[in-house]
């Protein structure tokens, strides 16, 4: 279950800070779109993204997601991608995320396929 502190966070306007590794052990990071439900925090991305290839081959990630009015005000989830989902549910995910953050359903062209990725807490900290 995740913290109330990291929902209200995640479910808010605010943006999120992924961190993926890649093959080779060294981390990227992205600002991301995040959302959640009860149990997960979710991110949306595209299948020939790195940072889904990333998260493919180790499931292990960081998110930290940022208060859009006082970046001090944040929360970190470290934990691990445990499902993937895709087509219609992802591409409405997306359009909800565009909403939240743009106000309008997604616009951008899609390169390849959508993907909304499930991420459990195994740790998670409020600041």
């Amino acid at each position: 279950m995740l913290d109330p502190t990291v929902h209200e966070l995640a479910t808010g306007k605010n943006f999120a800070a992924l961190t993926t590794l890649f093959r080779d052990g060294s981390a990227q990071t992205q600002m991301m779109w995040v959302d959640a439900d009860s149990d997960h925090l979710l991110i949306n991305t595209e299948v020939h993204r790195q940072k889904y290839k990333n998260m493919h081959r180790d499931p292990r990630v960081t998110v930290t997601v940022f208060d859009a009015t006082n970046p001090y005000h944040y929360a970190e989830v470290r934990g691990r991608v445990v499902e993937e989902v895709r087509g219609e549910p992802a591409r409405a995910h997306i359009d909800k995320l565009s909403q939240k953050y743009m106000g309008g359903p997604y616009g951008a062209p899609i390169g390849s396929e959508r993907v909304m990725l499930k991420i459990a807490p195994e740790s998670q900290r409020a600041q």
